[in-house]
């Protein structure tokens, strides 16, 4: 959740009866990613009177991506539910995901938008062309409408762990993973409170980490348009060669200047789609965290300096044991 005070009451109204009705040990682990409104303070109120809710509070904005891997990374039930605060996503379905995954014996369950009619007609267009996008790169195990709200079994979070990736885009590692998987239909519903955390620059970073992260498409397009630059040039060398020889010559610059530009823009595409892929090479290299953990409440309010603490820590896995039947 990021600056969600509005939506908060309406949140915890819905999530905790939903989760109490499973009668199943539970834990919410609310990430605060870096919220400039009273979010920690109202959740601090909240959790006087619900023991089941801790919260992890990160010192800085992150990013939808990193602050749901916060919140993975953290967790200890046997299995996990991951919902934004905007209800958009109904925590009712929870119990049925749970019910699912435990006939079935499955690791994921996806919930998918089956109307998404309280979306604007260029947010569902833009959906679309993205969810097309991905599964034409990584395969059709890309459930088509399925976003960030699903549920994984403790199995299908370790393996998510484990991946070295920088810049995780979940919606596309989860399916990556191939493990036994089922879905929950669901319709999306207007934000409950506040105005979006998603603008369109964030959704096109989105699409640009999705295709950088999972295909070297990019790479093979900027060599196709090499390819295309290069007949067009001979088909110009071989048009002009042809005027020459008829003796109808004119002065060329117009057509030299055109094929300037195409020659430039083709070169600077393709310098650019090198940069995307070497930047990510760089920040791989790196190795740096992706967010630091400033305050969790599990562990007395300590705070914590990366990522690595969290999973380290003696006391989850304590924890992990006690709630080991829970979601």
């Amino acid at each position: 959740m990021y600056n969600e005070e509005e939506a908060l009451p309406a949140l915890v109204s819905r999530l905790r009866p939903a989760l109490d009705g499973t009668d199943v040990p539970y834990e919410v682990v609310a990430v605060d990613d870096g919220s400039a409104d009273r979010t920690a303070e109202l959740l601090e109120e909240f959790r006087k009177g619900w023991p089941e809710l801790r919260i992890v509070k990160l010192r800085g904005n992150s990013g939808h991506q990193a602050a749901l891997r916060a919140g993975l990374h953290s967790s200890v039930g046997a299995y996990v539910a991951s919902i934004d605060a905007d209800l958009q996503d109904p925590p009712e379905k929870i119990p049925e995901m749970l019910d699912l995954a435990r006939a079935e014996n499955l690791d994921i369950v996806y919930g998918v938008r089956t109307d998404r009619s309280t979306d604007s007609g260029f947010k569902r267009r833009t959906a679309g062309a993205y969810y097309w996008l991905m599964r034409r790169m990584v395969g059709k195990q890309v459930p088509a409408q399925a976003g960030d709200f699903r549920l994984l079994s403790r199995e299908a979070v370790e393996a998510l762990k484990a991946l070295p990736d920088q810049h995780q885009v979940y919606r596309l590692l989860v399916p990556w993973l191939g493990f036994p998987s089922g879905q929950v239909t669901y319709h999306r519903d207007e934000r409950v409170a506040g105005e979006t955390k998603y603008p369109l620059s964030k959704m096109i970073r989105l699409a640009v980490d999705s295709i950088t992260n999972f295909s070297a498409a990019p790479l093979r397009l900027a060599t196709w348009l090499g390819v295309v630059s290069f007949v067009t040039c001979f088909v110009m060398i071989a048009v002009t060669l042809a005027v020459f020889l008829v003796g109808k010559t004119v002065p060329g610059w117009t057509s030299l200047f055109v094929a300037m530009l195409f020659l430039g823009g083709v070169q600077l595409i393709c310098v650019g789609l090198l940069g995307e892929y070497i930047g990510r090479i760089y920040t791989a290299v790196q190795g740096r965290p992706t967010y630091f953990i400033g305050y969790d409440s599990a562990h007395g309010g300590a705070a914590k300096g990366a990522e690595a603490a969290t999973e380290a820590d003696a006391a989850a896995a304590a924890k992990r044991d006690r709630i080991n039947a829970g979601v």
